[in-house]
């Protein structure tokens, strides 16, 4: 028998050899978090779709925890499994004697792969864009022979436009949506009875359910995004607009992560809309960047760095995250991006890259939140975050956590980025320019606290030593940093 874990939905999962399959829905998973509602009903949804399709040669086991789920469908028979994609169920499926765990799918590069071309850098730092180089040569990804496509690796510097001046939303279609049916309606359902009875606690809204659960949705979304909304998605990938959370990204994170897709269908099909004439370069390696690129580096540093990372803590953060972030409560700030953003969150579980890291953890950056509690926090709350994806991708670049083993700074800035980059500071009672006074940007003022706090550390890189020389040469700063001394946590 085959073991199928929830988030290994897709056909390439499935083992080579027809045979029975096993998936267990374990209740203990959302015991032991406050998952995102709109995560859980995600997740259950995906997985009973699954089983739905799947019919009579899957076993389909509703329990406690998974090592009771195997006892009463399998007994002491022997079970395979693709490598899990968490360090605590690759431990688990390792203390189970009968159990066979074979190579990981639903990436681009095995694992074994990645680890001797870190390896070989002896030295030199990891670097995202020597990785994503080295993968566009081995999946001859947007190459011409040995040069990459259009005489360049990279389209960053024209795809990072602000938003459009005076416009609310950007003029592209929208977004593939599903329509929830039976199976969405008896999660509901179920969710809602064991919240009634306390067995489990969510924060965040549920309904409609926003993103794909099976795999002819995910096709669908796939297809609309690269044949209407791919063009579009590059050159204002980092901006942000109020009124449009979506912009032309993709959404197809959560598929991607549930195993719904795999991601060299994904890049190719963008690719070969550049080679057929309808999508620009630019936002082709865009979108190729972020899967083959950015998720594919993200996994492989999750395993390449190993469990301890997930402790890695050394800019000494321990601050806990105060209550109105934990509850989602976006009328709590004054700040429009803060209220904007964890509204997102609150009502979707979704919101799109540079919101993440440049409000949301950017302020917990500047905070001095524990890097682990907010990690915790973005794992729980974004219907597309699991352990792997998380754990990099906070620790080690929201949170500069690991102190530049994967990035070569912080991500963080003042009210300036956002200004330029965004519409969320029109109308906000607070301005961008203004580091001292009742009208003090929070990031702005933030960010200089934050820059002070760790003066030492960020003079001795080459990144971020101007930030501290324009620091010592502030005429308030003494003013500023009594400033946020006495903000605290409260809601900006």
């Amino acid at each position: 028998m085959h073991w199928l874990f929830g988030d290994q939905l897709g056909p390439h999962f499935l083992p080579d050899r027809a045979g029975p399959l096993l998936m267990i829905e374990a209740r203990s998973v959302l015991r032991r978090r406050r998952f995102h509602r709109a995560k859980a009903h995600l997740v259950l949804s995906a997985m009973r779709h699954r089983a739905a399709e799947l019919g009579d040669r899957l076993t389909y086991v509703k329990a406690e925890t998974y090592r009771e789920g195997l006892e009463r469908a399998v007994g002491t028979g022997p079970v395979t499994v693709h490598h899990p994609t968490s360090h605590a169920a690759l431990r688990l499926v390792r203390s189970l004697p009968r159990v066979t765990v074979g190579p990981a799918r639903g990436f681009l590069v095995p694992q074994e792969d990645f680890a001797a071309w870190a390896d070989a850098r002896t030295g030199r730092q990891l670097r995202q864009e020597d990785f994503y180089r080295w993968v566009r040569h081995g999946a001859d990804l947007l190459m011409d022979a040995d040069a990459p496509a259009g005489g360049r690796w990279n389209f960053d510097q024209d795809n990072r436009l602000a938003p459009p001046r005076g416009a609310a939303t950007l003029d592209v279609p929208a977004p593939y949506r599903p329509r929830e049916d039976e199976i969405d309606e008896e999660v509901r359902h179920d969710l809602d009875r064991w919240e009634k009875a306390g067995e489990v606690s969510f924060v965040g809204r549920d309904g409609p359910r926003l993103f794909p659960a099976t795999r002819a949705e995910a096709l669908r979304a796939l297809t609309r995004f690269v044949d209407l909304r791919l063009s579009t998605f590059g050159p204002y990938e980092d901006a942000v607009l109020a009124a449009d959370p979506v912009m032309s990204h993709s959404l197809l994170s959560g598929a991607l992560n549930l195993g719904l897709l795999d991601p060299l269908e994904c890049v190719e099909r963008a690719e070969n809309a550049w080679r057929e004439g309808r999508a620009p370069l630019g936002s082709v390696e865009g979108f190729v960047r972020q899967i083959a690129g950015w998720r594919e580096y993200v996994w492989q540093l999750y395993w390449y760095f190993g469990e301890e990372y997930r402790h890695s803590n050394t800019l000494n953060h321990t601050a806990p995250l105060p209550d109105w972030w934990s509850e989602l409560d976006a009328d709590a700030p004054q700040a429009r991006c803060l209220r904007t953003v964890l509204a997102q969150v609150r009502d979707t579980g979704w919101t799109h890259h540079i919101p993440r890291l440049m409000v949301l953890g950017s302020h917990a950056l500047q905070r001095g939140w524990d890097p682990a509690a907010v990690t915790d926090w973005f794992h729980r709350c974004f219907v597309d975050g699991y352990d792997w994806v998380m754990v990099p991708n906070v620790v080690g670049m929201s949170q500069y956590a690991d102190g530049g083993r994967m990035t070569t700074k912080p991500y963080t800035s003042g009210g300036a980025y956002l200004h330029r980059m965004s519409d969320l500071c029109s109308g906000c009672a607070y301005r961008p320019s203004e580091r001292t006074g009742d009208r003090a940007c929070p990031f702005t003022s933030g960010y200089w606290g934050f820059i002070d706090r760790h003066r030492v550390r960020l003079a001795h890189n080459h990144r971020t030593v101007q930030a501290v020389r324009q620091l010592e040469r502030l005429a308030d700063r003494d003013l500023v940093l009594r400033q946020e001394h006495a903000r605290g946590d409260a809601p900006p």
